[in-house]
């Protein structure tokens, strides 16, 4: 069969072109209506201040406490009792072989509240000499800070061996100093850490040791009953743990960390 197109008369063509063109104007004046989207915009302006300096000297705090803020976690690890007692809590976690528990939320939170009761009194000492003279506008800044460091660094000194902070002046090719006021605080903070983690991990083997004597004692007697598919740590764990709950390990644990800061 063959296809014949349909005949299209001359009439109907003038009246097909009258609505398109009618559908073509509608349409460009309906893209034309539409409202065009709306582009944000941020103007950063930079003023001398000469004004008014105070709204500067605000503008400069405000700063300063943010940064602070930003690096406050840095700090507590740092200059704070928190990097020994969580190690400490991490061995015993370890030799008790309890995997998980305590769950690793509440070891850091009790680290963070008893670094916070040791710091407590080098806190008080910086609020005293340095935060509140501040804030009432009796000294500056730069004496404020300087105060601050006063307590601060004691504690740091205190807690820290000679040997190393000789690493760092060593590595720094740096004259040793003759006093302590010598010795700049960027120096006196990688010492401390490093103190902070070998006493840490000491503190930690003399507490691996008598849980470590209870795996060995259970493992012997499993051998010689010849149960030697027998896991011992499952046999241990529960006198590990009834041994530390006799003993109130967890009161020995936390005063005697509190009492190493002196």
């Amino acid at each position: 069969m063959s296809r014949r197109a349909l005949p299209i008369s001359p009439k109907s063509c003038h009246a097909i072109v009258p609505v398109g063109l009618l559908i073509l104007i509608l349409l460009a004046g309906t893209a034309h209506s539409a409202p065009e989207p709306a582009i944000p915009s941020l103007t950063l302006e930079l003023s001398s201040g000469q004004s008014d300096p105070g709204k500067v000297s605000v503008l400069l705090e405000i700063l300063f406490l943010l940064t602070i803020l930003s690096i406050a976690p840095a700090i507590i690890l740092t200059v704070t009792s928190f990097t020994r007692i969580i190690i400490v809590f991490s061995f015993l976690r370890q030799a008790m072989g309890t995997q998980q528990m305590p769950p690793n939320q509440v070891l850091i939170s009790l680290a963070i509240f008893m670094s916070f009761v040791i710091m407590l009194p080098i806190g008080k000492k910086i609020n005293e000499n340095a935060l509140q003279p501040y804030l009432n506008e009796r000294i500056g800044h730069t004496e404020a800070l300087r105060q601050a460091e006063v307590p601060l660094r004691s504690f740091l000194f205190k807690n820290t061996r000679e040997k190393d902070l000789s690493v760092f002046y060593a590595v720094a090719g740096m004259e040793r100093p003759k006093t302590k006021d010598d010795v700049p605080t960027l120096m006196l903070v990688p010492a401390f850490m490093i103190s902070e983690l070998k006493t840490g991990f000491t503190i930690g083997f003399l507490i691996y040791v008598p849980f470590l004597i209870i795996d060995m004692v259970v493992a012997s007697v499993l051998l010689s009953m010849g149960m030697m598919m027998l896991p011992p740590i499952m046999i241990s764990l529960p006198f590990k743990i009834l041994l530390f709950v006799m003993t109130d390990g967890w009161n020995l644990l936390v005063g005697s960390l509190v009492n190493s800061f002196g």
